[in-house]
């Protein structure tokens, strides 16, 4: 993952300056963190994976979904592992590692980064999915971590596809460089994108980057955000628990992390 960090960066420090000078208005990217509001989906929320880093919360609503796909590999998979154990299979994806970690050696690895285009080195999810027909024509849960690649990714995904996965679980990062324009234009094109046929169900700062503060405004800088497609939503009341019981933060070493009244409904807020 660490050459995957250093192009990332690379890339956000390139459009940072050429914007630089420029600063988005406070109302628009309290409207941003809008669409991360989170709901409770009528369905209770379980943990997945280890107790820390590589766990996630996920609605109980995988009955019936084939296959996980997975970009972002890290020395353990026990998010897929977990998810293996219910009859679900993963797919993994990373050029910035050499293979999948030596307890899921049989798991699907392709040795390319997820991005918008197709090449020796990169791969679409459109056509990751489409090489893998064992995977079914049903419901797909999308597992991603591709540390701030997810600008590039879902904004280039069809509906279709995207439609496909019943369950998306993303990070999101660089949500501290949001006052910049041309950055805040890429967070919330994919963010609408999403909330056209998703719906946030929980929100978990990482604590392994801490808060960043616009203004009045606190920002992580990584968050972890489970999204649930909305047929699938039984209910759509304002999520009020946070953090979680079963939340663990990412790293021990380092302080925890609220998350700030900005994720929340106006009426929360206050």
């Amino acid at each position: 993952m660490a050459s995957l960090r250093r192009s990332i960066a690379s890339t956000f420090t390139g459009w940072l300056g050429r914007f630089s000078s420029e600063r988005t208005p406070l109302d628009a990217i309290r409207s941003t963190l809008g669409l991360l509001r989170p709901f409770d989906p009528g369905i209770p929320l379980i943990r997945l994976g280890r107790e820390h880093d590589g766990g996630y919360l996920v609605p109980d609503d995988l009955d019936g979904i084939g296959s996980c796909f997975s970009p972002g590999v890290s020395s353990h998979a026990s998010f897929e592992q977990d998810l293996e154990r219910r009859g679900i299979s993963s797919f993994l994806a990373d050029a910035s590692v050499a293979g999948p970690p030596p307890d899921c050696g049989h798991m699907s690895f392709e040795k390319r980064f997820l991005g918008c285009y197709d090449s020796d080195t990169h791969t679409t999810l459109g056509s990751w999915v489409a090489r893998h027909p064992e995977a079914g024509s049903g419901d797909l849960l999308l597992q991603m971590d591709i540390e701030g690649a997810e600008y590039d990714v879902i904004p280039n995904v069809e509906p279709s596809l995207l439609r496909r996965f019943r369950v998306l679980v993303l990070e999101f990062h660089k949500l501290d460089w949001i006052a910049q324009p041309f950055v805040h234009r890429r967070i919330i094109e994919c963010l609408a994108k999403l909330d056209r046929d998703f719906v946030p169900v929980h929100l978990h700062p990482n604590n392994a980057g801490g808060l960043h503060r616009i203004g009045p405004l606190l920002v992580p800088r990584a968050l972890e955000v489970t999204y649930l497609r909305r047929d699938r939503c039984r209910s759509l009341e304002p999520q009020t628990t946070f953090p979680h019981p079963l939340d663990r933060d990412n790293v021990t070493s380092k302080p925890s992390i609220v998350l700030p009244r900005e994720f929340l409904t106006p009426d929360q807020a206050t």
